[in-house]
Protein backbone atom coordinates (compact mmCIF):
# COMPACT_ATOMS: atom_id res chain seq x y z
CA UNK A 1 0.00 0.00 0.00
CA UNK A 2 2.77 2.43 0.91
CA UNK A 3 4.56 1.67 -2.33
CA UNK A 4 1.39 2.16 -4.35
CA UNK A 5 0.55 5.38 -2.50
CA UNK A 6 4.11 6.67 -2.98
CA UNK A 7 4.02 5.89 -6.69
CA UNK A 8 0.62 7.54 -7.09
CA UNK A 9 1.87 10.67 -5.27
CA UNK A 10 4.96 10.85 -7.47
CA UNK A 11 2.88 10.55 -10.64
CA UNK A 12 0.49 13.25 -9.44
CA UNK A 13 3.39 15.58 -8.60
CA UNK A 14 4.94 15.02 -12.02
CA UNK A 15 1.61 15.70 -13.73
CA UNK A 16 1.12 18.96 -11.83
CA UNK A 17 4.66 20.02 -12.66
CA UNK A 18 4.05 19.23 -16.30
CA UNK A 19 0.87 21.30 -16.35
CA UNK A 20 2.67 24.19 -14.72
CA UNK A 21 5.47 24.02 -17.25
CA UNK A 22 2.96 23.93 -20.08
CA UNK A 23 1.14 26.94 -18.68
CA UNK A 24 4.29 29.08 -18.59
CA UNK A 25 4.34 31.61 -21.44
CA UNK A 26 7.01 31.01 -24.03
CA UNK A 27 9.19 34.04 -24.69
CA UNK A 28 9.30 34.90 -28.37
CA UNK A 29 12.65 34.46 -30.07
CA UNK A 30 14.44 37.78 -30.58
CA UNK A 31 15.87 38.10 -34.06
CA UNK A 32 19.35 39.58 -34.39
CA UNK A 33 19.31 43.05 -35.94
CA UNK A 34 20.01 43.04 -39.66
CA UNK A 35 23.52 44.05 -40.68
CA UNK A 36 23.77 47.51 -42.27
CA UNK A 37 23.63 47.44 -46.08
CA UNK A 38 26.45 48.58 -48.34
CA UNK A 39 26.22 50.54 -51.56
CA UNK A 40 26.06 48.61 -54.81
CA UNK A 41 28.49 49.34 -57.65
CA UNK A 42 25.85 51.22 -59.63
CA UNK A 43 25.16 53.68 -56.81
CA UNK A 44 28.48 55.49 -57.14
CA UNK A 45 28.72 58.56 -59.41
CA UNK A 46 28.91 57.57 -63.07
CA UNK A 47 32.40 56.98 -64.44
CA UNK A 48 33.80 56.51 -67.95
CA UNK A 49 33.90 52.76 -67.29
CA UNK A 50 31.48 50.76 -65.09
CA UNK A 51 32.07 50.32 -61.38
CA UNK A 52 32.82 46.87 -59.97
CA UNK A 53 32.17 45.99 -56.31
CA UNK A 54 34.47 43.83 -54.25
CA UNK A 55 33.36 41.56 -51.40
CA UNK A 56 32.45 42.85 -47.95
CA UNK A 57 35.25 42.25 -45.43
CA UNK A 58 35.16 42.36 -41.64
CA UNK A 59 37.41 44.78 -39.81
CA UNK A 60 39.55 47.57 -41.21
CA UNK A 61 41.26 47.41 -44.61
CA UNK A 62 44.95 46.56 -44.61
CA UNK A 63 45.68 49.65 -46.72
CA UNK A 64 43.65 52.04 -44.63
CA UNK A 65 42.99 55.67 -45.45
CA UNK A 66 45.70 58.09 -44.35
CA UNK A 67 43.04 60.59 -43.32
CA UNK A 68 41.09 58.33 -40.95
CA UNK A 69 43.85 55.97 -39.80
CA UNK A 70 43.68 55.33 -36.06
CA UNK A 71 40.17 56.77 -35.73
CA UNK A 72 37.83 53.93 -36.71
CA UNK A 73 37.84 50.83 -34.45
CA UNK A 74 38.24 47.41 -36.03
CA UNK A 75 35.52 45.92 -33.83
CA UNK A 76 32.07 46.33 -35.32
CA UNK A 77 33.54 47.52 -38.63
CA UNK A 78 33.22 46.16 -42.18
CA UNK A 79 34.40 47.59 -45.47
CA UNK A 80 33.93 47.18 -49.21
CA UNK A 81 36.14 48.39 -52.08
CA UNK A 82 34.95 49.50 -55.51
CA UNK A 83 36.93 50.13 -58.69
CA UNK A 84 36.68 51.07 -62.36
CA UNK A 85 38.91 50.14 -65.27
CA UNK A 86 40.45 53.61 -65.16
CA UNK A 87 42.25 55.42 -62.34
CA UNK A 88 39.16 55.75 -60.13
CA UNK A 89 38.50 53.86 -56.92
CA UNK A 90 36.24 54.06 -53.89
CA UNK A 91 35.60 52.48 -50.53
CA UNK A 92 32.76 52.33 -48.02
CA UNK A 93 33.42 51.59 -44.36
CA UNK A 94 30.59 50.89 -41.90
CA UNK A 95 30.96 50.77 -38.12
CA UNK A 96 28.23 49.77 -35.67
CA UNK A 97 29.09 51.33 -32.32
CA UNK A 98 27.98 49.86 -28.95
CA UNK A 99 25.82 52.92 -28.19
CA UNK A 100 24.38 55.91 -30.00
CA UNK A 101 26.57 58.23 -27.93
CA UNK A 102 29.72 56.40 -29.05
CA UNK A 103 28.56 56.49 -32.67
CA UNK A 104 28.01 60.24 -32.40
CA UNK A 105 31.48 60.69 -30.91
CA UNK A 106 33.05 58.53 -33.65
CA UNK A 107 31.35 60.56 -36.39
CA UNK A 108 32.68 63.77 -34.82
CA UNK A 109 36.22 62.34 -34.62
CA UNK A 110 36.07 61.25 -38.25
CA UNK A 111 34.94 64.72 -39.34
CA UNK A 112 37.88 66.25 -37.49
CA UNK A 113 40.25 63.73 -39.06
CA UNK A 114 39.07 64.67 -42.56
CA UNK A 115 39.13 68.41 -41.88
CA UNK A 116 42.77 68.23 -40.69
CA UNK A 117 43.99 65.59 -43.14
CA UNK A 118 45.73 67.88 -45.62
CA UNK A 119 47.77 69.57 -42.88
CA UNK A 120 48.95 66.15 -41.68
CA UNK A 121 49.80 65.16 -45.26
CA UNK A 122 51.94 68.27 -45.68
CA UNK A 123 53.68 67.65 -42.35
CA UNK A 124 54.59 64.13 -43.48
CA UNK A 125 55.52 65.11 -47.05
CA UNK A 126 56.67 68.75 -47.46
CA UNK A 127 56.67 68.35 -51.26
CA UNK A 128 52.90 68.06 -51.45
CA UNK A 129 50.58 70.98 -52.18
CA UNK A 130 46.82 71.06 -52.01
CA UNK A 131 43.48 72.51 -51.04
CA UNK A 132 40.98 71.02 -48.58
CA UNK A 133 37.32 72.07 -48.63
CA UNK A 134 34.17 71.34 -46.64
CA UNK A 135 31.15 71.00 -48.92
CA UNK A 136 28.39 71.06 -46.34
CA UNK A 137 25.82 68.76 -44.81
CA UNK A 138 23.62 66.19 -46.51
CA UNK A 139 20.24 66.04 -44.75
CA UNK A 140 19.70 62.31 -44.28
CA UNK A 141 19.01 60.48 -40.99
CA UNK A 142 21.34 62.02 -38.35
CA UNK A 143 23.22 63.85 -41.08
CA UNK A 144 26.25 63.43 -43.31
CA UNK A 145 29.13 65.78 -44.19
CA UNK A 146 31.16 66.02 -47.40
CA UNK A 147 34.81 67.03 -47.86
CA UNK A 148 37.30 67.23 -50.72
CA UNK A 149 41.09 67.07 -50.65
CA UNK A 150 42.82 68.23 -53.84
CA UNK A 151 46.56 67.42 -53.84
CA UNK A 152 49.47 67.79 -56.27
CA UNK A 153 53.19 67.12 -56.52
CA UNK A 154 54.59 70.05 -58.55
CA UNK A 155 57.96 68.34 -58.99
CA UNK A 156 56.41 65.47 -60.96
CA UNK A 157 53.29 67.22 -62.21
CA UNK A 158 50.75 64.75 -60.74
CA UNK A 159 47.41 65.74 -59.26
CA UNK A 160 44.88 63.72 -57.24
CA UNK A 161 41.39 64.52 -56.01
CA UNK A 162 39.66 62.75 -53.15
CA UNK A 163 36.04 63.11 -52.05
CA UNK A 164 35.13 61.97 -48.54
CA UNK A 165 31.99 61.88 -46.44
CA UNK A 166 30.90 60.81 -42.96
CA UNK A 167 27.30 59.95 -42.14
CA UNK A 168 25.39 58.45 -39.21
CA UNK A 169 22.13 56.60 -38.64
CA UNK A 170 21.66 55.85 -34.94
CA UNK A 171 24.52 53.61 -33.79
CA UNK A 172 25.84 53.14 -37.32
CA UNK A 173 28.51 55.34 -38.90
CA UNK A 174 29.63 55.12 -42.52
CA UNK A 175 32.58 56.68 -44.32
CA UNK A 176 32.79 57.03 -48.10
CA UNK A 177 36.05 57.61 -49.95
CA UNK A 178 36.31 58.32 -53.69
CA UNK A 179 39.49 59.19 -55.57
CA UNK A 180 40.98 59.60 -59.01
CA UNK A 181 43.71 61.42 -60.92
CA UNK A 182 42.83 65.03 -61.62
CA UNK A 183 41.46 67.95 -59.65
CA UNK A 184 38.20 69.08 -58.05
CA UNK A 185 36.88 70.61 -61.27
CA UNK A 186 36.77 67.14 -62.80
CA UNK A 187 35.24 65.39 -59.78
CA UNK A 188 31.52 64.50 -59.60
CA UNK A 189 30.84 66.44 -56.41
CA UNK A 190 27.07 66.64 -56.97
CA UNK A 191 26.90 62.91 -57.71
CA UNK A 192 29.02 62.13 -54.66
CA UNK A 193 26.65 64.07 -52.42
CA UNK A 194 23.78 62.00 -53.85
CA UNK A 195 25.74 58.79 -53.26
CA UNK A 196 26.39 59.87 -49.66
CA UNK A 197 22.67 60.39 -49.06
CA UNK A 198 21.90 57.00 -50.59
CA UNK A 199 24.56 55.28 -48.48
CA UNK A 200 23.25 56.63 -45.17
CA UNK A 201 19.59 56.04 -46.03
CA UNK A 202 20.42 52.48 -47.10
CA UNK A 203 22.17 51.48 -43.87
CA UNK A 204 18.96 50.36 -42.10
Amino acid sequence: MRTTRTLRTALLTAAVAGLAATALPTAPAVAAPAAPKFLSAGQWPASLTPWAAGPVHKGLPEDGSFCTAGTTPAQGTRHRDFRTELDTGARQTITVAPTTAKAKALAAELRTALATCLERMKAQDPGIEGVSKYHGRVNVEEGAHVYSIDTSYPEVGSTDIGLHSVGRDGRTVTVLEWGQLGDLDGAPLKGFRKTTGTAVAKLH
